[in-house]
């Protein structure tokens, strides 16, 4: 009795990503083309998040969720409080709460990951802090750089949203090309890219950099379960 060699095609995994921000969450799923948002900050626990969400994603349909986390995060769990959020992240049952699976990857990783076209990329994220990673021959780096020292500060004491507000755009701009060449010395990467919501806000790239864009982020989190969708 002949036997058929079709494989049998598998559903394709649909996935929210949910990109936690300081000011922002913005999520997008699997087949949408337009992210919806709401606001974060100092309040947002990891509760109000999920209520935040599945409002938010009301009439979506997704079987997975990939979360950007706005802090370090160790095996694909959070291990430190985010520094612009309220508290109680570091422990919370994500999986459980949404009842899906939940895969949390560091939020400037995720726009990393979505960036990546090969080699060794290192990921600069100007946002409310200072987000940085590296994908080295496919790898995602996670990188906490932001709270190093730098001058009479910390890098995110300089490029991000504290720094802008605090020096101007013309001061800031400067630190920021500082910066990216004290980076790039040090880490010698193939590609350079400037993501968050203050890269729109250079007036020039420094050399040798490309601009990214948020939709990266949720590029990432598709990416994170792609071995499920081949």
């Amino acid at each position: 009795m002949a036997t058929s060699s079709r494989k049998r095609t598998q559903p394709r995994l649909r996935i929210l990503v949910v990109d936690v921000g300081g000011t922002h969450v913005k999520i997008l799923a699997s087949g949408q083309r337009t992210p919806r948002r709401f606001e974060s900050g100092p309040t947002l626990t990891p509760r109000r998040m999920v209520a935040g969400v599945k409002r938010a994603a009301a009439g979506w349909a997704y079987d997975a969720i990939s979360i950007g986390y706005p802090g370090v995060v160790v095996r694909g769990r959070p291990v430190s409080e985010p520094h612009n959020l309220g508290r109680g992240w570091v422990g919370f049952g994500y999986a459980k709460a949404f009842g899906r699976p939940v895969r949390i990857l560091n939020d400037a990783a995720m726009q990393a990951l979505g960036s990546y076209r090969g080699g060794k990329l290192l990921f600069l994220g100007l946002g409310t802090g200072l987000g940085t990673a590296m994908v080295a021959d496919g790898v995602i780096e996670p990188m906490e750089l932001a709270h190093l020292p730098y001058r009479k500060a910390t890098y995110e004491d300089y490029v991000g949203a504290r720094g802008l507000e605090r020096r101007g755009k013309k001061k800031w701009q400067r630190h920021v090309a500082d910066v990216v060449e004290c980076l790039r010395t040090a880490l010698e990467p193939d590609d350079v890219v400037l993501g968050g919501g203050n890269a729109a806000k250079l007036e020039r790239l420094p050399a040798g950099c490309r601009l990214g864009s948020n939709a990266n982020a949720f590029r990432g989190g598709y990416r994170l379960w792609s071995a499920e969708r081949r």
